[in-house]
């Protein structure tokens, strides 16, 4: 099936000049990049993107990574580009990311772990439409 997702390069992997690698790896999975920005998000974007995680207690490091630098956001699209996204993207948790996914060769930290891609159909349309 054929559908769309967000992707953002975290902060970390802005400065870390990771953009072109992950942007390559995108496309040699097949994905193709419909929209591409880098910019500098404010708050109640960063308090938005991450609203579903508000009362945990990681959502203001979250909040604050993101807004430490820039971000590049994309409008990602192929053959189960959700699915597909998460999988190239790896755990969370980079320790326990696979090596050959991007947090498991670059993240360092939950919080610094490179890279956000929408987790469901549902978390797709509500990033698509703050940023696209």
């Amino acid at each position: 099936m054929r559908e769309r997702t967000f992707v953002m390069v975290k902060p970390d992997g802005v400065a870390k000049g990771l953009t072109d690698e992950i942007v390559a790896r995108v496309e040699r999975a097949g994905l193709k990049i419909v929209s591409m920005r880098r910019m500098k998000l404010d708050r109640g974007l960063a308090e938005e993107l991450y609203s579903v995680h508000r009362g945990n207690d990681f959502f203001e490091r979250l909040v604050e990574h993101v807004l430490s630098g820039e971000v590049v956001v994309m409008l990602v699209e192929g053959e189960r580009a959700i699915a597909r996204m998460r999988e190239l993207s790896g755990a969370t948790d980079p320790a326990k990311a696979a090596k050959g996914t991007i947090r498991g060769d670059f993240g360092s930290s939950i919080t610094e772990n490179i890279i956000h891609a929408a987790d469901s159909a549902e978390s797709t349309r509500q990033e698509l439409s703050l940023f696209f």
